[in-house]
């Protein structure tokens, strides 16, 4: 097994973020699932976790620096979390368990609205519905998917960095 490294675990959530954001515009763009409000909400885990990754991998030249890659990659591992929390809550709407937010669909009040004005609301409303996937596999979403990705990358982000920690203190 490769040794974990502060260079090696940045990289890892690189290309895994890059991954996960390919797929989904692979399946926007190559198969025309073109997604929901809470659809693109999700993608933003995955932005975040990248910069934050491409900063911790700009710090790994400096041998002092390790006690913040690993404090950098705990962040990125809260902010994965918070992608499967997401996710979760899509399912929810999904599964018609709760109700989503306006950007979800629905919620255009035209009371006290010029013709003009309830025109421009109605072309703003969203393409796609967050309360109908556009695509299941064994009945499980995207969202439904992305669940198992963002905590998946989660545990790995948070065993990585509790290994080069350990590595320091043993060290």
């Amino acid at each position: 097994m490769p040794k974990i490294t502060t260079a090696r675990a940045a990289l890892f959530v690189i290309l895994a973020s890059a991954l996960v954001i390919g797929g989904a515009l692979v399946f926007q763009y190559g198969f025309g699932l073109y997604p929901c409000a809470l659809c693109f909400a999700q993608r933003w885990p995955y932005y975040f976790a990248t910069g934050l990754a491409v900063l911790a991998l700009s710090l790994t030249h400096d041998a002092n620096a390790a006690s913040a890659i690993v404090g950098i990659l705990v962040v990125i591992a809260l902010v994965f979390v918070g992608g499967a929390v997401l996710s979760t809550y899509h399912v929810g709407i999904e599964q018609q368990w709760w109700t989503g937010t306006n950007a979800c669909g629905g919620g255009l009040r035209a009371q006290g609205l010029s013709l003009d004005e309830l025109r421009t609301r109605l072309l703003d409303q969203p393409i796609v519905r967050c309360d109908r996937p556009a695509w299941t596999l064994f009945g499980i979403s995207l969202a439904g998917f992305n669940i198992a990705l963002s905590g998946g990358l989660a545990m790995i982000t948070a065993l990585m960095a509790r290994h080069i920690a350990r590595r320091r203190i043993d060290a």
